[in-house]
């Protein structure tokens, strides 16, 4: 889907709305990273950080083998190690009563991971095109224990569409590694995050969109293989 497509697709939905609350967020933030994963986790091991981003656009694009991901993510990624806020693109299964309350509130938005809908392309297009960090799991759901599967080009379509309607302003892929002990995390087991070197997306705006989407999807996988199958 191309940026005039998002633009033209006047569909009428509830907004979406992923407004961070502070209050909420510096609970959370400091609960997990203090209490949560030390008490859940014998060894959390982080390599890579360097390759945050501290401006500019980021699709933060992780392998996803737990649950755990939605704490795991945000400690190697977020706000305690890079000063920045993600919001999550959350499947709209998980969006539901007082859970779904939560994750809007960390920032989460929905999407339907089967027949994604312009309103959610357009939300995720307005927080980067702010200059916002959006987490995609680019694999489109839990795959554990598993090598690297084969990508959605959600990611890369989304990353292209901003980078052409808003030349002046960096955007990168991210690609996240996150590999757990054991398939099934249980206490006491170990995790490993690797941050990998981010993919400047104004690097693939030459061809046409469609090559250039399957390109930069490719490049990502490859990316995410080098850093989770090791």
């Amino acid at each position: 889907m191309s940026i005039n497509t998002i633009e033209k697709s006047t569909v009428d939905h509830v907004p979406i709305i992923s407004q961070i609350s502070p209050w909420l967020s510096s609970i959370v933030y400091n609960l997990g990273a203090k209490l949560i994963l030390p008490f859940y986790f014998k060894n959390i091991i982080i390599t890579g950080q360097e390759h945050i981003p501290r401006s500019g656009a980021v699709i933060v694009a992780p392998t996803h083998r737990a649950r755990w991901d939605a704490l795991i993510v945000p400690y190697a990624v977020g706000r305690l190690s890079s000063g920045r806020d993600l919001h999550f693109m959350v499947s709209a299964n998980e969006m539901k009563g007082l859970q779904g309350w939560y994750i809007r509130k960390m920032g989460g938005f929905p999407v339907n991971t089967e027949r994604p809908q312009p309103h959610t392309l357009n939300h995720s297009f307005e927080l980067l095109s702010n200059g916002e960090m959006v987490v995609i799991f680019p694999e489109g759901g839990i795959f554990r224990g598993a090598p690297v599967q084969p990508l959605k080009r959600g990611v890369a379509k989304i990353a292209l569409d901003v980078a052409q309607a808003k030349a002046d302003l960096p955007i990168t892929i991210l690609p996240v590694s996150v590999k757990y002990s054991e398939d099934f995390p249980r206490r006491g087991c170990s995790v490993t995050v690797t941050i990998g070197q981010g993919l400047n997306v104004a690097n693939y705006r030459d061809d046409s969109p469609r090559k250039s989407s399957f390109k930069l999807t490719e490049d990502l996988e490859n990316a995410l293989k080098n850093i989770h199958e090791i």
